[in-house]
């Protein structure tokens, strides 16, 4: 990825930040938002919808707030500084929020989130999304896309709770990730072009535009409490920020030349409120009571947000992260392109 960002123009610098963050992704075994957009962002590239030379500023800061411009570049670098920023504030006031506006895919919401947990303080990141790609309840077109939400707490003894969610039931880059497996979709995950629920993700990503259920599936697996949430992901990230909502003007339903993601990053300093080391260790009760929990099943031991990722990211820096081969090619195609190096080797590997 280091060689291929450095073909594109981008400074080390940045590149550093986007490629650290790519791979915090894949070794948390959130797939979808590591080097399998590379891809994605390359298509970006060569639309001209992203700017490989991005120079971000801070436009306005002051007190506990503040608001940063992306000029248009990949998101993982504005947010990063977002989040950074947004910690110092909440060293000195308690709180900080800081919004970004004019960026792009940032990758995974909870590698931001965790950066505020990892100072001890609690993170919260949102994001609104490069394309329209979810229903609204009762909907046949897609108004907003998979809008995530992650929070990050820290502990005293156990790792810091973790959730990183979309509002949509699934990532679109989990339709990639089944259609490079050849598997199908769980019925409830995506629609055809006419809204019907489809199990083959070959049709759910031809669809024009693709069309993901929100979380919940159906009213009445409660699919409107996702819409609800996926809606407050946008108005603190996009409308907040002066921000596109997926992609598109909210009131032309046009699209730009770039994108125009927003992004909002929150730090709370759990010492504004308790005293030093009393909130980890209440995080430590809260989190052992509910592991404590008497399982359905013995083999499947009640877990917290981020469980699983911490176990997968432990296996993979072990072990390696694990590629399809579409995948593979797919970043040998980007490399070939661009006259970057292809250093994975052997495609099967």
């Amino acid at each position: 990825m280091r060689e291929v960002f450095k073909a594109w123009g981008v400074s080390d610098e940045d590149s550093e930040i986007i490629v650290a963050n790519m791979v915090e992704s894949d070794l948390r075994g959130i797939d979808s938002h590591g080097v399998g957009m590379l891809p994605k962002y390359d298509e970006y590239r060569r639309k001209g919808a992203l700017n490989t030379n991005a120079k971000m500023e801070i436009v306005r800061d002051f007190g506990a707030i503040a608001l940063i411009d992306a000029d248009h570049g990949l998101g993982h670098v504005p947010a990063t500084h977002a989040m950074r920023l947004a910690c110092e504030k909440a060293t000195q006031f308690g709180i900080g929020a800081v919004s970004v506006r004019n960026s792009n895919h940032f990758g995974a919401a909870g590698v931001y989130a965790s950066m505020a947990a990892e100072q001890g303080l609690i993170g919260l990141c949102t994001t609104g999304t490069t394309q329209r790609s979810v229903l609204p309840t009762f909907g046949k077109e897609p108004r907003f896309s998979t809008n995530p939400i992650a929070f990050a707490a820290p502990a005293k003894t156990n790792n810091p709770f973790s959730l990183d969610m979309a509002t949509s039931t699934v990532a679109v880059g989990k339709l990639n990730i089944a259609r490079r497996a050849g598997k199908p979709l769980p019925i409830g995950w995506a629609h055809d072009d006419e809204g019907r629920p489809t199990s083959d993700p070959v049709v759910a990503l031809n669809a024009t535009p693709k069309r993901l259920s929100p979380l919940g599936g159906s009213r009445e697996l409660g699919s409107h409490k996702g819409y609800g949430l996926a809606v407050m992901v946008d108005i603190l990230s996009s409308v907040l920020s002066g921000s596109m909502i997926g992609g598109h003007d909210p009131k032309t339903g046009d699209r730009d030349k770039y994108i125009n993601v927003g992004h909002f990053c929150l730090a709370l300093n759990p010492e504004a409120f308790r005293e030093e080391g009393d909130f980890e260790a209440g995080m430590d009760d809260l989190m052992d009571m509910l592991r404590a929990t008497a399982p359905v099943d013995e083999d499947q031991p009640v877990q917290v947000a981020g469980d699983p990722e911490y176990a997968e990211h432990a296996r993979r820096s072990a072990n390696g992260v694990p590629m399809t081969d579409t995948l593979a090619r797919e970043v040998r195609e980007v490399a070939e392109q661009c006259g970057a190096p292809y250093l994975l080797g052997n495609e099967s590997a």
